[in-house]
């Protein structure tokens, strides 16, 4: 008989960071890597209602949250983002997760002048899969690339400071291939589109998703979790929103064992479960879905 494995938990601490899955799994890309399968056709987690988004907010404020974050799916495809996102900024520093294929020219436009008018900061996060034009659309789409680094230079150029967000895809074989030769390649890149102070945040594959989990998967365990300051994992600190509910971790939305509550923020200020291999990539590599 195989023997159940025991499975941790990482102590809850204080809920400082509320992230908001705003569009649920709908995006207008279908990435080969994406964690929660989002696509244009995936209705697996719906678009979240504006009332219920503002009533997640309202009890933020009450609890001390201290920074949003809006994520997808693509948050640019929900009808009412940036009037949210406008309501947010007046009570929290915020932070967009996206594509960038929805940030034309108005749509940049808004997004300065609502920086402008707000009381706290705004964050805005593009993803690239890679610095090379070919690979990152076989990852994400024929013709992204170019828009991706246009939208990029629509948020520079209005003085936003966007993070570029990019992803440990590729397969090193040389030193002249390496991951800091990677990251040299993004900063040229970025100074090729006249970005004088370059902000870019590398994130691990997650073998979830669209990745299948590995035959021989990796988890915590009880043992790893001895000594160890529980406050460096993000499910200590955050928790994330969606339609059907609250999850512990941005990673795992759509997870139904990271399910903790489905009403209020409060009712999920509890010890969460590391059953995942995601729980380990987040442990192993000291990853955070935050900017820093």
């Amino acid at each position: 008989m195989m023997a159940t494995r025991e499975i941790p938990k990482v102590a809850f601490h204080d809920l400082e960071t509320l992230w908001v899955q705003i569009s649920g799994t709908l995006c207008n890309l279908r990435c080969t890597h994406c964690f929660i399968s989002c696509a244009p056709d995936n209705h697996d987690l719906p678009m979240m209602q504006t009332e219920k988004i503002i009533g997640y907010l309202k009890e933020a404020e009450q609890l001390g949250v201290k920074d949003i974050y809006f994520t997808g799916g693509e948050p640019f495809l929900h009808k009412d983002f940036l009037s949210i996102l406008e309501l947010t900024l007046q009570k929290f520093p915020a932070s967009i997760l996206t594509n960038g294929l929805l940030i034309n020219e108005d749509r940049a436009d808004k997004l300065a002048r609502i920086a402008q008018h707000s009381h706290y900061s705004l964050e805005i996060r593009v993803s690239l899969d890679d610095y090379e034009e070919t690979r990152n659309d076989s990852v994400r789409g024929l013709g992204t690339y170019r828009k991706v680094l246009a939208a990029y230079k629509r948020l520079w150029e209005r003085g936003l400071l966007p993070i570029l967000a990019v992803t440990e895809i590729r397969e090193y074989h040389s030193p002249d291939d390496s991951p800091l030769n990677a990251f040299e390649k993004y900063v040229e890149l970025l100074g090729s589109l006249g970005v004088l102070r370059p902000r870019i945040k590398i994130i691990p594959v997650l073998e979830m998703g669209m990745l299948p989990i590995p035959d021989s998967p990796r988890y915590v365990t009880p043992q790893m979790m001895m000594g160890f300051d529980h406050s460096l994992l993000q499910c200590s600190t955050s928790r994330i929103v969606a339609d059907d509910g609250i999850y512990s971790c941005p990673i795992l939305v759509n997870e139904e064992q990271a399910l903790i509550g489905d009403s209020t923020l409060s009712e999920s200020l509890v010890d969460c479960d590391l059953y995942h291999t995601a729980c380990t990539t987040c442990y192993t590599t000291g990853m955070t879905c935050k900017n820093y």
